[in-house]
């Protein structure tokens, strides 16, 4: 083999969506023999093309396309091409999916069942991809478990034909109540389900109830907090690595970034004009 055809492959549990196991796979000889999981298997090609067996029948995934396997259904996995493939892979239990449709009080008869084998839905595919990008790269939980509900929702929407979820209820009280969490927890937000139970909501119905309200999810309404606390830090001469230890960035150069993208500046400049 290629020394420049080397395997890769990241294996991981996300704790923010209850232990879901993950994959992040480039492979080139792996052939995987006919296997089942007990739960459903989503996956999202990102370059190169799968091959595989599933029902009876030899199916082809190519880049940006998305694999969906039912629970317990037979199936194996291979290169189309002598590129390989690499993949983002979710291995969600059952109750991951039906949790989310239950919150929503969407009507269903057992587990919802997919008849594709092979999807071409590119926003999906997007929905998806985000989201495995961001478990890897560490976001929060309260962003994960927000984005996982929406992916979930869509899938089984657009191609289990689920019923349409209930439109979301104004419920002042509760946005006010989740706002006060987050603003004093701004280094170490809430979850979804924490904010959810706080305010007696389910957690899906709560997030739609907060967009419909603010018109941003709970992880969005709080980074623009975080950055409008970091410009008054940063305005009574705060420095910036200080300020991002205070409001739980990850460390100065992801301020650094959300703060640039937001204000055009960086927040050296901005605290410097402000201070001097």
């Amino acid at each position: 083999m290629n020394p420049a055809h080397k395997e890769q492959t990241r294996f991981w549990q996300a704790s923010a969506l209850g232990d879901t196991e993950m994959l992040h796979a480039r492979y080139f000889q792996q052939r995987f023999a006919p296997h089942v999981h007990e739960g459903y298997v989503i996956t999202i090609i990102e370059s190169g093309a799968q091959r595989f067996w599933h029902r009876g029948s030899e199916h082809l995934a190519p880049v940006g396309s998305m694999v969906l396997i039912n629970p317990d259904e037979l199936h194996t996995g291979a290169k189309a091409s002598e590129d390989g493939w690499r993949y983002r892979g979710f291995y969600p239990d059952s109750e991951r999916i039906t949790g989310v449709l239950d919150e929503l009080e969407l009507k269903r008869d057992g587990l919802p069942r997919f008849d594709a084998s092979v999807l071409h839905d590119p926003q999906l595919a997007k929905a998806f991809s985000w989201l495995h990008c961001s478990a890897e790269h560490g976001a929060s939980a309260l962003e994960q478990q927000t984005a996982w509900r929406e992916a979930v929702l869509l899938l089984v929407q657009r191609h289990a034909r689920a019923g349409e979820a209930r439109t979301p209820g104004n419920e002042p009280c509760a946005v006010a109540r989740a706002k006060e969490l987050m603003d004093n927890r701004l280094a170490y937000p809430p979850s979804l389900e924490e904010l959810a139970t706080a305010v007696n909501l389910s957690p899906f119905h709560f997030a739609r109830v907060f967009r419909q309200a603010t018109g941003l999810p709970p992880h969005a309404w709080l980074k623009q907090r975080r950055l409008s606390r970091a410009r008054e830090l940063l305005k009574n001469d705060c420095l910036p690595f200080n300020v991002a230890f205070a409001l739980g960035f990850s460390d100065q150069s992801h301020l650094n970034r959300q703060f640039k993208q937001a204000y055009g500046v960086t927040p050296g400049e901005y605290r410097r004009a402000c201070t001097h």
